[in-house]
């Protein structure tokens, strides 16, 4: 049985997301005028279980009260005990009154960590200043807290700030981390790619640090299983195959691709013997899985 360790799932009626209900404004991964309807378990389901996946990992998908989506993810985790389902919450780290708040969903069984997002692209940090992050001293202490309670923390960001966010979680060493969509590698130049991984390296070379292979269609909507291969190789190059774990990142990515050509393209670039721990193991091992 295979893990999906990024997707996303969103009932409308049951939780408020501000950005599914903003029509007509493009975001940097697209248009996302078709995935603004419910998106439910069974829907993602019926692609997963056509590729081998049997349990997923739910991402934090800016609900507008954070405490409300957890709760519901919690729910259709109960619901469908046949699938095995944990959550990656949303929590600001850098308020006050964090550790209650981290107390407060450490007691739903199905959480297993925290995401917020320092970077998605250049253009929205430009206005939601999320970069502002690694400078406050609030936010580390978050991140510190984090870890006390055993929960890990889903890292997003763009190769820009790379350097400075290492220098940051060198400071919380038995902090588990992923790294989200490979690091965001949204300058597909060769020069672009270059630098991306470069500045992987400072990423990397952390041994608490594992990264995802997923959301590779956001910035690219026309990408191609051969365009992505340096990107692959690259992780696997520098993570070992023991730190890096398969993301659909659906439905965001059905913009761009189906659910069959993203596991197909990840069967063919990655060797058959990291099969294993690439599409299962990582994951059950960080996401703390109760199964064999």
């Amino acid at each position: 049985m295979r893990i999906d360790a990024h997707h996303h799932l969103w009932d409308l009626q049951a939780v408020h997301y501000p950005w599914l209900m903003e029509t007509g404004k493009p975001r940097f991964f697209g248009d996302p005028s078709s995935i603004q309807r419910n998106y439910l378990l069974d829907e993602f389901r019926a692609d997963a279980e056509r590729q081998g996946i049997g349990a997923s990992v739910h991402i934090q998908v800016g609900a507008a009260d954070a405490m409300q989506e957890a709760k519901w993810v919690q729910s259709v985790a109960d619901d469908n005990p046949d699938w095995p389902l944990v959550q990656v919450v949303f929590c600001d780290l850098s308020t006050e009154g964090v550790v209650r708040q981290l107390q407060a969903f450490s007691k739903m069984s199905s959480v297993r960590g925290v995401r917020q997002i320092i970077g998605r692209a250049p253009g929205e940090d430009s206005q939601s200043g999320t970069r502002q992050l690694l400078d406050n001293s609030s936010f580390l202490e978050g991140l510190k807290a984090t870890a006390d309670l055993g929960l890990g923390f889903d890292l997003q960001l763009l190769p820009d700030y790379m350097e400075a966010t290492a220098e940051v979680l060198a400071q919380v060493p038995d902090l588990k981390v992923a790294l989200c969509h490979a690091g965001s590698p949204y300058d597909r130049s060769e020069e672009g790619l270059k630098n991306w991984t470069k500045q992987m390296e400072c990423l990397s070379a952390l041994p608490n640090v594992y990264c995802k292979l997923s959301g590779l269609g956001m910035f690219d909507h026309d990408w191609t299983t051969q365009g992505i291969r340096p990107i692959v190789e690259t992780c696997i190059g520098q993570f070992g195959a023991n730190r890096c774990m398969f993301g659909s990142n659906f439905p965001v990515d059905s913009l761009s691709s189906s659910y069959d050509k993203i596991v197909k393209a990840y069967e063919e670039l990655i060797p058959s013997k990291y099969h294993l721990d690439i599409f299962k193991s990582t994951a059950q091992g960080f996401y703390a899985f109760n199964f064999n």
